[in-house]
């Protein structure tokens, strides 16, 4: 992404269909660095993720549509829209404590062109 700065702004997003739209405030440069997992859900969904905490992240339409689905130890809530089947973003307790953390899928975000970003690589299916 060029320009990129420190400076926190307001990004949105939604899944294809339109029925479920959210915004949440991040830099260029976390917007920039997503996680890239090879874990059975993300591995066959693509996601490439930002990670915020809940003070960040807002849902502005469709929450009551979603559809959660949770496998393993249950603790991620990976919510998919029931009429496109996308995965805008899933939701879990920090690990570390500190409150929930959404992990937003980028190729669900306005604006993001996917060719700049520069993933870091995450094994999850080793866990």
């Amino acid at each position: 992404m060029s320009n990129e700065s420190n400076e926190t702004k307001t990004w949105t997003g939604s899944c294809h269909c339109g029925a479920v739209t959210f915004e949440l405030d991040a830099t260029d440069e976390l917007m920039s660095k997503p996680m890239a997992c090879n874990c059975s859900m993300c591995g066959r969904s693509g996601a490439w993720m930002a990670f915020v905490p809940e003070e960040s992240f807002r849902v502005l339409s469709g929450r009551d549509e979603l559809r959660d689905y949770q496998f393993g130890k249950r603790h991620i809530h990976h919510v998919f829209c029931p009429t496109c089947g996308l995965k805008p973003y899933s939701w879990g307790e920090n690990p570390d404590g500190g409150g929930t953390t959404f992990a937003v899928n980028l190729r669900c975000v306005d604006g993001i062109d996917l060719q700049k970003l520069e993933p870091s690589w995450y094994d999850g299916a080793a866990l």
